[in-house]
């Protein structure tokens, strides 16, 4: 796959960068996703997660805002997100 050339991208680098992430509402769900984030972005704050429990309170809703510096960094952000056991989808 060829990279996107940074005049064809949608998202300008860097910028804050919002990904939602769902899985079962368990223990441990929460700071897995936070450190995967803190992989890809030294700078994250964890204060700025969003938390969002589904009705039936069986699943969570995790959204981190990470700052963007390639597609590359997002391309394996989601990649290592939707790999993990934990995450059910990532948005």
């Amino acid at each position: 796959m060829q990279p996107i050339p940074p005049e064809q991208s949608l998202i300008e680098y860097p910028s804050a960068f919002p990904i939602k992430v769902m899985g079962e509402n368990v223990d441990g769900f929460v700071h897995a996703v936070t450190q995967v984030a803190e992989q890809f972005d030294p700078g994250f704050d964890a204060s700025t997660v969003e938390l969002r429990p589904s009705k039936g309170g069986k699943y969570l809703g995790v959204t981190i805002t990470v700052t963007a510096t390639s597609r590359e960094q997002l391309d394996e952000l989601y990649r290592t997100l939707t790999t993990h056991p934990m995450v059910k989808v990532v948005l």
